[in-house]
């Protein structure tokens, strides 16, 4: 009989674990935390890798020209949604283990690292472009693939050319079909203007930008969501509770949160940098804590989402839907 899988022989292990060379003992010159260091970024390489992966799947059914809000699929982005976030926890938490290195055995390693560099993560990069970071709102574009192969810089040009998370999520919204028969924004839009206190009257002008298609202001370079989708989002926002729209809401916050752990993971990595080297750039030749200030500051993906919770008003004063209406978002029967 042939022999069964072996654990080691199924999960790679040998070559997993004798990928740890240290440039340290190459030299000489033993640096203990050094092991630390390289274990930390090949796990999040590894969980990059499984980002990507669920990314790509929950894109795939996006990409579906039909897409039944109240089917399995819907489910399976909303748990896979949830995963990513799972593991975006997780690599907040990871820096705790970073943080267990001091500034001085850092440096015990450090300059025989240049120019290497987590800048040159293609699979952070990818995996921006995937959920929906346009190259034209990256910070320092000049730096942004400076340092990587060509290789590389193909890989995530080619990922940036494909359709990312929250263009695909736009067109999902625009199919909404609730809201394309009747009067509701006129009505909606009355009661949120009556809404505004005196310091909020600019809200009139920044509501027909974002929700009225005969609005021309809305800037095609900086939006993604057209205002039908917006519309569609803050319906789904408005009435989350009935049964046809709580899997959309679900997945609607699900990106909200997962814009909140990147920008968590940035702003944590960014006081990990500041504490470790202070106000040194970094060892591939970005301007270090500055650069990832400036991230913090600008790649919010889901920013447009955001937004649409300006343009809500209490619940008791909600327009009440019609029967119609309610019979198709499921509570009424025939």
């Amino acid at each position: 009989m042939k022999p069964g899988l072996h654990y080691a022989d199924y999960l790679k292990l040998k070559q997993i674990l004798e990928a740890q060379e240290l440039k340290s003992d190459a030299q000489q010159a033993h640096a203990h935390d050094e092991m630390l260091f390289i274990i930390i970024h090949q796990a999040y390489e590894l969980w990059f890798k499984q980002l990507l992966y669920e990314v790509e799947s929950i894109n795939e059914i996006l990409e579906k020209p039909t897409l039944n809000d109240d089917s399995p699929e819907l489910q399976i982005i909303v748990h896979r949604l949830s995963r990513c976030n799972t593991i975006l926890k997780l690599l907040v938490q990871q820096i705790e283990v970073m943080e267990t290195m001091s500034p001085m055995d850092f440096l015990d390693f450090r300059d025989m690292l240049r120019p290497a560099s987590g800048f040159q993560s293609i699979q952070f990069k990818m995996l921006e472009a995937r959920l929906g970071l346009k190259y034209g709102q990256r910070h320092e574009q000049n730096h942004y693939v400076s340092q990587l192969r060509e290789e590389e810089v193909r890989m995530i040009r080619h990922s940036e050319s494909q359709k990312s998370l929250l263009e695909l999520l736009n067109a999902w919204l625009e199919r909404m079909p609730f809201l394309k028969e009747n009067d509701f924004w006129t009505g909606y839009r009355n009661l949120y203007m009556e809404s505004l206190s005196e310091g909020e009257k600019d809200h009139a002008g920044l509501f027909d930008t974002v929700f009225s298609d005969k609005d021309g202001s809305t800037e095609p370079d900086t939006r993604v969501l057209t205002p039908a989708a917006c519309r569609a989002g803050l319906f789904i926002m408005i009435y989350p509770g009935y049964p046809i729209l709580q899997l959309p809401y679900r997945l609607l916050v699900a990106l909200l949160e997962m814009d909140e752990q990147l920008s968590t993971w940035r702003y944590r990595h960014m006081h990990m940098v500041q504490r470790t080297i202070g106000t040194r750039v970094g060892t591939g030749g970005s301007s270090g804590r500055s650069y990832l200030q400036g991230t913090v500051d600008k790649h919010s993906i889901f920013r447009e989402i955001a937004q649409l919770t300006s343009f809500l008003i209490e619940r008791k004063k909600l327009p009440r839907l019609d029967r119609q209406m309610e019979r198709r978002l499921g509570f009424a029967s025939e």
